[in-house]
């Protein structure tokens, strides 16, 4: 059987990984993989994560399943912190959330869902998405197509052209639509263009699936839900997809989690059934460490204060990286316009330049990325911007 298996391709950005830690350049910069990095470019655990994890360690009493749902007061805090405590939704109990194995295994048990709902459902997602979008829903089975989003001529949303598309999906179909940083464009809707997706889904009666990886990387935790609140606020159904990775630093401990919306609690409950089915078929019990670190630092008054700040010092590394770039490359006497990057929002963001001169600041600066030019910009720091900016100034 498996002498009949061709090779897949290899992910890009895990081959770019791989020829940055080969590369002996003393200057190299790695702007390619999605993570946050400090001034020294290293990934540092959260000194609230540390904490949490040692009340952990010092209460766990057994390592038994903690059940399909997950941790009920995970679920709970993760619903409040993504919808809003006071939201009309869960005060009516319309709300059902499960953990998951961070925010793409929320995402697999998303677009199972979707096929076990109608197994001829199309999901819709915008021109650019997250790579691994369209794999995953592919993977249930599902049909993908795009609608228009980022205008990379002139590095603005198509919004008009977005909402012409939406104007043309039907009740069956599933959109989904980024909360806040748009992965990889980082083009985010305005609040007043939310209010007109939102406006749009109820008209069209499509099923909105919004995917939260980066909540708190934008303008702030509440801000960054604009989006997912206003929208819970006006449909009878919706799935959200949430995920712990960034805001937390939980890269490696896998916790995010998957909420549905339902029309009445009564439906919520009905529609949790088939997605605890869904989850006994894939994992059949989710991952409990992480989940109980967050649970741990939402649930004391304390610890979430110094998880505000602590994310609120990545944000703020993270939108003083995107000027500080716009800025030396300015200085480089660089005449190309490059300010739409301190206008954008969260990790990423598309430089606008061709493949061959992504690939040529990668062969002679040891400058790497992807090839569409998408830039991870947590990946710049003082120490490197000098030379990062000349670099682009030379292929320019």
């Amino acid at each position: 059987m498996f002498e009949n298996l061709s090779p897949m391709p290899a992910d890009p950005i895990l081959g770019l990984m791989t020829q940055y830690r080969q590369d002996p350049h003393s200057h190299k910069v790695d702007l390619g993989v999605g993570v946050y990095k400090d001034e020294a470019g290293n990934t540092p655990i959260l000194a609230c994560v540390k904490r949490a994890e040692q009340l952990r360690i010092d209460t766990e009493q057994t390592k038994v399943y903690i059940g399909p749902t997950g941790s009920p007061e995970f679920n709970q805090l993760i619903g409040e912190l993504a919808f809003g405590k006071d939201h009309k939704a869960l005060q009516e109990s319309r709300i059902r959330t499960v953990s998951t194995p961070g925010g793409t295994g929320s995402l697999r048990v998303a677009a199972d869902f979707i096929k076990r709902l109608n197994p001829n459902a199309t999901v819709w997602v915008s021109d650019p998405t997250w790579a691994n979008h369209i794999g995953l829903f592919e993977a249930a089975g599902l049909r993908v197509k795009t609608y228009p989003y980022y205008d990379h001529a002139n590095k603005t949303l198509k919004f008009d052209e977005m909402l012409q598309a939406l104007a043309q999906i039907g009740k069956d179909d599933v959109v989904l639509l980024h909360a806040c940083c748009h992965n990889p464009s980082g083009m985010d809707l305005t609040n007043a263009q939310w209010n007109k997706v939102v406006d749009l889904t109820v008209q069209q009666g499509f099923t909105p699936l919004i995917d939260m990886a980066y909540q708190g990387f934008g303008d702030g935790v509440d801000e960054d839900a604009y989006g997912v609140r206003q929208m819970a606020t006006h449909v009878d159904d919706m799935i959200l997809c949430s995920s712990c990775s960034k805001n937390f630093g939980l890269y490696r401990e896998r916790i995010g989690a998957c909420s549905i919306v339902a029309a009445s609690s009564q439906a919520a409950e009905v529609t949790l059934s088939v997605l605890l089915y869904v989850v006994r078929c894939l994992y059949s019990m989710p991952p409990a460490h992480g989940a109980a670190i967050v649970e741990t630092i939402l649930g004391n008054t304390e610890l979430k204060q110094q998880w505000l700040d602590e994310l609120k010092v990545m944000r703020d590394r993270i939108n003083g990286n995107r000027a500080m770039l716009v800025n030396t490359l300015l200085e480089k006497g660089v005449s190309r316009d490059f300010s739409f990057i301190a206008q954008q929002k969260g990790m990423f963001s598309f430089l606008g330049i061709t493949p061959e001169q992504v690939a040529q600041l990668q062969r002679d600066h040891s400058i790497y990325m992807v090839d569409s030019s998408r830039i991870s910009i947590a990946g710049i720091a003082e120490g490197n911007v000098d030379y990062l900016a000349e670099s682009i100034a030379k292929v320019l």
